[in-house]
């Protein structure tokens, strides 16, 4: 079997432009991936254009050694650019061999160790018919912080079966005022707490927007609340200050979800600066440098809670890496199945607030390139949030 062509297939999806990307063979099998960084799909497009000329040819089978090739094979080491365009061929990759061979991917991946694979969201993301009843409470915690209504949107989401409830930090439209944000996120925190008890395990996206001085105060004012995780408090790329921040808690912190790959994780592993690895598959270079990463995780007993902000291909190898290892946790899933199902359809579903096993060889998504036609891709960009005196921060 050889690889004949590998196509990137950006669509544009309610709330996010997806990137899937399809590895054809000469014996007409055909993989199913998905590239990461979603607002630069041209750029994305462009970087697999150029390692196809390398794949053309090539055993589909061996994809390690396609890795290897696909992420040395520039000189300069695979950035989150060359890394996304990675992931798209190397998730595509296993697919196309686990269909192959007449089983799911897990299988390859060691098998699994688990039934299903317990989730979480965002408010915004509340899957049924929660996400239909809560919409004005859902405005008034996002829009105004309101501590009455977070608590009633948790007792919400605990009737209806979450054992999660994330929240992140309040922006006035593109306005991000750190301390006035933290202050209001504590509030809101305390009144869940004291609203549903033990029901709901609370999550907290900081998404890097603080400084080290203002996570560590976060973080000492909600340590009674007994958080489950806070994720990305500060910027990714001050490893530094993620030493700094651990020394002054003892609250759970998450991050990675902006890390290219083992390389990046190494040093937060080995430190054990964190307690949840959020890999990205679709940045992060794919299942292949995923299972790495989860494996030295393990040995710091460090959990992996894998990012997901796109769509089912993602939320397909995210759940299949999930059953392979003994150290995952919950998964996020932000839009779950069924997604655009005249494009995506899907094997599993969420059932009880967590993803059921995957059906069939492969993924156990099949993508429909002819009706993925019909959603053409747009050039979006997220928030650009200021402080108020004019200068840029993170989103």
């Amino acid at each position: 079997m050889k690889i004949t062509r590998i196509e990137c297939v950006p669509l544009q999806a309610p709330g996010r432009t997806l990137v899937p990307v399809v590895v054809e063979t000469d014996e007409g099998i055909t993989g199913v991936g998905e590239a990461g960084l979603q607002r630069r799909w041209h750029a994305i497009a462009g970087a697999i254009k150029h390692l196809e000329q390398w794949l053309m040819g090539q055993d589909p089978f061996r994809i390690e050694y396609l890795w290897q090739r696909m992420f040395r094979g520039g000189f300069y080491p695979g950035d989150r650019l060359i890394g996304s365009a990675i992931a798209g061929i190397d998730i595509a990759l296993w697919d196309l061999k686990a269909q192959a061979l007449g089983v799911p991917v897990y299988e390859l991946l060691g098998g699994r160790c688990r039934d299903c694979v317990e989730i979480f969201t965002s408010p915004h993301h509340l899957p049924g018919p929660a996400l239909q009843e809560t919409a004005e409470l859902r405005r008034r915690v996002s829009e105004e912080a309101d501590p009455a209504a977070t608590a009633e949107l948790a007792q919400c989401c605990a009737a209806h079966g979450h054992r999660y409830f994330r929240l992140g930090p309040p922006v006035r439209g593109e306005l991000f005022e750190a301390r006035q944000a933290v202050r209001q996120l504590i509030e809101q925190l305390r009144a869940v707490r004291r609203a549903v008890g033990g029901k709901l395990e609370l999550m907290v996206d900081l998404h890097t927007r603080l400084s080290p001085e203002e996570a560590i105060w976060f973080c000492a004012e909600v340590e009674p609340l007994q958080l489950f995780a806070v994720e990305d408090p500060i910027r990714s790329e001050h490893l530094g200050g993620y030493r700094q921040v651990r020394q002054h808690t003892r609250v759970p912190l998450a991050a990675g979800e902006q890390w290219a790959g083992k390389w990046e994780f190494r040093q937060a592993i080995e430190e054990e600066l964190i307690d949840y690895a959020r890999i990205d598959l679709c940045i992060a270079g794919g299942l292949t440098e995923a299972k790495k990463i989860a494996a030295l995780a393990e040995t710091h007993l460090i959990k992996i809670l894998p990012h997901n902000p796109l769509g089912p291909l993602c939320t397909a190898a995210s759940l299949h890496l999930d059953l392979a290892c003994d150290n995952a946790g919950p998964q996020e899933v932000l839009f779950p199945p069924p997604f655009l199902p005249e494009v995506f359809q899907c094997s599993f579903e969420i059932k009880d607030m967590a993803l059921t096993l995957p059906q069939g060889p492969g993924l156990g998504v099949r993508f429909d390139r002819e009706a993925a036609g019909n959603y053409p891709p747009e050039m979006t960009e997220p928030p650009h949030f200021h402080r108020p005196d004019g200068s840029f921060t993170n989103y």
